[in-house]
């Protein structure tokens, strides 16, 4: 599959808007800055391909891109922002959980993205958490891997599996959207759902 043969298709704002066929989804879910939009880019090796902002809280619909006539990669929008209002988060809520109950039988995987540097927040335990209630296999992309010392990257990287409580089996990805490390291994990942 070729991954920079990537195109938008559409910002879902209702399940009437989701894709109705077939294809292999892949979601990414990750709280606002944690760099999302970044990941995905890095992924495609698209610059500036899924929307890159200088303001959190941006991604307020579910994004949808078609790759290579293949799969389909799903971008929830972003969570945890402080600064949208009550009921913006309730919309955000309402969307992503509509989507969960409208495609999940055609998702092969989930990946959350979380923050390398610090433990996961209660908002990753909780999105951890849906994955898991709604039977959604789950990866978890550590970004910013960059921003550490080598010696700090396998202790944080088992600090994340406590926090989130992740099974043995679940794929950790330490990850740099700014220095591509982690691209290959998460790519592959992604093939490996097409070949089952």
């Amino acid at each position: 599959m070729n991954f920079s043969k990537a195109e938008f298709v559409r910002s879902a704002a209702s399940s009437r808007d989701f894709p109705r066929d077939s294809l292999p989804r892949v979601i990414f879910a990750g709280r606002s800055n944690v760099g999302k939009s970044s990941t995905i880019n890095c992924l495609l090796q698209r610059k500036n391909f899924a929307r890159v902002s200088a303001v959190p809280g941006k991604t307020v619909f579910v994004n949808l891109f078609l790759v290579d006539k293949a799969l389909w990669l799903v971008d929830l929008p972003g969570y945890g922002y402080a600064r949208v209002s009550q009921r913006e988060k309730e919309r955000f809520s309402q969307l992503i959980e509509e989507y969960m109950n409208a495609d999940r039988s055609n998702v092969g995987r989930a990946y959350l993205i979380v923050d390398a540097r610090h433990d996961p927040t209660a908002d990753d335990r909780l999105m951890a958490d849906w994955f898991r209630a709604y039977g959604i296999p789950m990866a978890v992309i550590a970004n910013k891997v960059d921003k550490l010392k080598k010696s700090q990257v396998e202790p944080n990287m088992e600090r994340i599996r406590q926090v989130l409580e992740l099974e043995e089996n679940t794929p950790l990805f330490p990850f740099s959207a700014e220095k591509g490390t982690g691209r290959e291994e998460v790519r592959r990942d992604i093939l490996g759902l097409l070949n089952r």
